[in-house]
C-alpha cells in the first residue's frame, strides 16, 4: 500500500517523479485474514489529507470482496532540488524552484523566477523581470519576458506575470510590459499556448484559456477567463476579448468580442451565441436559455 500511495503522490501526468516520499508511521492498521499464495490482491487508496510536505493516505487491500488489510499511512513528502541541464545558461541571480527541470541550451536571465514543478525545454529562453508559477510546462524555443515589439520601449523597468500550470508550446513568444501600458504583462492559471502563439506587451489575460497555433494578440489586449481563440486569428491591440468567448479560425479582430459569443471572419463579426463552449462548461440549460434572449436583444433588436 505505500509503494502504492507513493506512485500516487509523486507522478505527475507525465509519469515523472518530482520528489521523494518517506513513510512517516501507520495508525489504525488492521489484518482481517492471511493472504495466500495465489490471491489476487487489490489495493486502494485514497487520499485524505494532503499539505505541502506532508499526506495522510487510507489504504485498503481486499481479495475478491473480503478485506484483508486497512490502514492510515503517513507520508513524509521531500521536494527534489530542482534540475538543471549542463548546457543550460542559468543566471547566479535566477531563482529556480524545486523539483524543477531546465532542458539543455535552455537560457535564463538574472531577473527570472521560477515556481516549483516546472519544465523549461530545450533552447528556451525566459529574461527580464519574469515570474512564472508553479508547474508550468515550457516547450523548446520558447520565448517568455523578452523585450517588448514597441518601438517607444526604450528599456525601462517592465514584468511578466504568469500564475500556475500554464503550457507554452513550441516557438510561442510571449513579451514583457511597457511602461505606456502600465509596465505589466498578466497571464493567469490554466492556461494553453499552441505554437507559435504570441502575447504582446501589456495583455492581460484571464485563467484557462485557449490559444491556437499561431494566435496573436496585439499590445495591451484583455482576454478573459475561459476564451478560445482559434489559429492563426489575430486582435488588434487595446480589444476585449470576453469570458468564453469564441474566435474562429483565421479571423481578423479590430473591436471587441462578445463574451459567450462566436465571433468569426475578417473583419471579424458576431455570429450567436457560443453555445458548445457554454455546454461543455457545464452551463445549464437554463442559462444557455436566458443568454440566447439577451444576444437576440442586442444583436436583433432594431
Amino acid at each position: 500500500m505505500v509503494q502504492v500511495a507513493t506512485l500516487l503522490l509523486l507522478e505527475d501526468q507525465d509519469g515523472t517523479q518530482n520528489a521523494r516520499a518517506l513513510l512517516r508511521g501507520v495508525n489504525n492498521a488492521k489484518f482481517r485474514r492471511q493472504v495466500l499464495p495465489g490471491d489476487r490482491l487489490r489495493l486502494e487508496v485514497t487520499l485524505a489529507d494532503r499539505q505541502t510536505d506532508f499526506a495522510v493516505m487510507q489504504g485498503v487491500a481486499t481479495v475478491d470482496t473480503n478485506t484483508v488489510a486497512e490502514a492510515e499511512l503517513l507520508i513524509g513528502v521531500e521536494e527534489s532540488a530542482a534540475e538543471i541541464d549542463p548546457t543550460a545558461i542559468v543566471h547566479q541571480g535566477a531563482v529556480i524552484g524545486s523539483g524543477t527541470v531546465v532542458g539543455p541550451h535552455a537560457v535564463i536571465g538574472p531577473n527570472v523566477r521560477i515556481g516549483k514543478r516546472c519544465r523549461v525545454g530545450a533552447s528556451a529562453a525566459i529574461d527580464g523581470d519574469t515570474e512564472i508559477g508553479d508547474d508550468c510546462k515550457i516547450f523548446p524555443f520558447t520565448s517568455v519576458g523578452l523585450v517588448p515589439q514597441d518601438l517607444k520601449f526604450s528599456g525601462e523597468h517592465t514584468r511578466l506575470v504568469v500564475g500556475h500550470r500554464n503550457v507554452f508550446r513550441e516557438f510561442v513568444t510571449v513579451h514583457r510590459g511597457t511602461r505606456g501600458g502600465g509596465g505589466l504583462t498578466k497571464i493567469g492559471d490554466d492556461n494553453v499556448f499552441m505554437a507559435y502563439a504570441h502575447v504582446a506587451h501589456d495583455c492581460i489575460i484571464g485563467n484557462r484559456t485557449i490559444f491556437g497555433n499561431g494566435a496573436t494578440l496585439g499590445g495591451h489586449v484583455v482576454v478573459e477567463d475561459e476564451a478560445a481563440i482559434s489559429a492563426y486569428s489575430g486582435v488588434h491591440q487595446f480589444c476585449r476579448v470576453g469570458r468564453q468567448a469564441f474566435i474562429g479560425g483565421y479571423s481578423v479582430v479590430t473591436k471587441d468580442a462578445l463574451p459567450y459569443g462566436k465571433t468569426v471572419g475578417n473583419r471579424a463579426r458576431i455570429y450567436g451565441l457560443n453555445t458548445i463552449g457554454l455546454v461543455r462548461r457545464s452551463c445549464s440549460p437554463e442559462t444557455i436559455a436566458k443568454l440566447k434572449r439577451a444576444y437576440r436583444y442586442l444583436l436583433q433588436s432594431k
